[in-house]
């Protein structure tokens, strides 16, 4: 095998017919099946398989008696296929809504609390400039957004580089960190007193985001570092409104984001318990592919993203 160029794709003379099998047999992992799935006969898919392998001087799946299975070139070349695939796909998407008198199309995915502040700004301020441009927002954690945004199927995030993820692959502008509360229902026994310690929390139940997710990485660690065994009763949900629901129909605690409580949280409802230190996770910031270069109106939402940024880092006049 030899090292492949630049223009390697021209001389293996790479078709889409090859993306469309790669994505088939990964699914499928029997090369009928496969074939059927793309209408395409077992004879011509085996050949067109057989081609590509050929000219790339690479063998990308291991046939055994079950059917093929890829090796780590060939899950490269998947992996690959996903997102040539999911960027024409967006291709079309953008020349319709060009077509239906629209701007174009945005996808973006973000963890809660910037999508709170700082997007739904700059969303309203690009809307002023571009009203027919399409925007989708997908609120999730990060580890859930930067496999998305390595498949093509967001333009960029407003999230973390979350550990196992190569960061050179990635541009990350760094936002700032997320300040966590503890919330409970307006009336709580835990109000009103003069000094509270985690134990005190801990005998009430909770609902925390599920195991793994930063922010309950960050609470679990308060609870070891403080040897105070964690509460018993923990519902385990990413969905910050049953959360928040719980926590107003029960004596049920709450780890959310500060902009979160600020803008969810009414007084007449919800309090935030005092705690005598500061809570944060990592820093978030804006993620784009590195070599990726951003639609229109991925870059205008992008830019005046920046820009509510910057107006947020300017410390404040009197």
């Amino acid at each position: 095998m030899g090292m492949l160029d630049e223009n390697w794709f021209l001389r293996v003379r790479l078709k889409f017919r090859h993306l469309q099998l790669l994505l088939a047999l990964d699914e499928m992992r029997n090369l009928h099946r496969a074939a059927a799935m793309i209408d395409m006969s077992q004879p011509a898919a085996s050949k067109l398989l057989g081609d590509l392998e050929a000219h790339l001087g690479i063998r990308l799946f291991e046939r055994h008696a079950r059917g093929l299975a890829p090796n780590w070139y060939g899950e490269v070349m998947i992996r690959h296929a996903h997102s040539m695939l999911s960027e024409l796909r967006q291709t079309g998407e953008e020349l319709n809504a060009l077509q239906a008198g629209n701007t174009g199309t945005v996808a973006v995915g973000t963890v809660m609390a910037p999508a709170v502040t700082l997007l739904t700004s700059a969303i309203e301020q690009v809307h002023r400039d571009h009203p027919g441009l399409k925007i989708s927002v997908d609120v999730d954690v990060s580890k859930a957004l930067v496999p998305r945004l390595l498949d093509g199927e967001l333009d960029f995030a407003i999230t973390r580089i979350p550990a196992g993820f190569n960061a050179e692959r990635f541009v990350f502008e760094e936002i700032g960190e997320e300040e966590l509360c503890f919330v409970c229902r307006e009336g709580h026994p835990l109000m009103g007193q003069p000094s509270l310690h985690l134990a005190d929390m801990a005998v009430y139940p909770w609902s925390l985001q599920p195991p793994g997710a930063l922010m309950r990485q960050r609470v679990d660690s308060l609870f070891l570092y403080h040897q105070v065994a964690p509460p018993r009763q923990i519902v385990d949900t990413s969905d910050v409104l049953l959360s928040l629901a719980l926590v107003d129909k029960s004596d049920t605690i709450t780890v959310t984001t500060r902009e979160t409580a600020d803008l969810l949280c009414t007084p007449q409802r919800f309090h935030l318990l005092p705690f005598s230190e500061t809570l944060s996770v990592q820093p978030y910031g804006l993620v784009s592919l590195r070599h990726q270069r951003l639609s229109p109106g991925a870059a205008a939402l992008m830019t005046s993203l920046r820009e509510f940024i910057a107006l947020r880092s300017q410390p404040a006049t009197q």
